[in-house]
């Protein structure tokens, strides 16, 4: 029974393996009223709260995993990441 229990905790965790989670890079957030966000239009510049040279954010399913430099690869943005964030329930 114990043996069974172990295969069926390995094929669990071994099936999690496998599953797809989207990753969002927040680059920073802005707070604007209904009416600047009616005033925006082509070339209008939104000032983020994050400042130049500040690390962005990874988030899984809206968890902080990881911290990272925005960087260019070939001609896509890519986050290099510069810290793993150790997980605890409060992240």
């Amino acid at each position: 029974m114990a043996e069974e229990e172990q295969e069926n905790s390995n094929g669990g965790s071994a099936a999690l393996l496998n599953v797809n989670v989207d990753i969002v890079a927040v680059l920073g957030v802005a707070e604007l009223r209904i009416s600047q966000i009616l005033q925006l239009g082509r070339g209008a510049v939104v000032e983020l709260e994050r400042k130049v040279g500040e690390p962005v954010e990874l988030k899984a399913e809206g968890k902080l995993v990881a911290k990272g430099e925005v960087v260019v690869t070939d001609e896509k943005l890519a986050v290099q990441i510069t810290d793993v964030v150790n997980a605890s329930p409060d992240n």
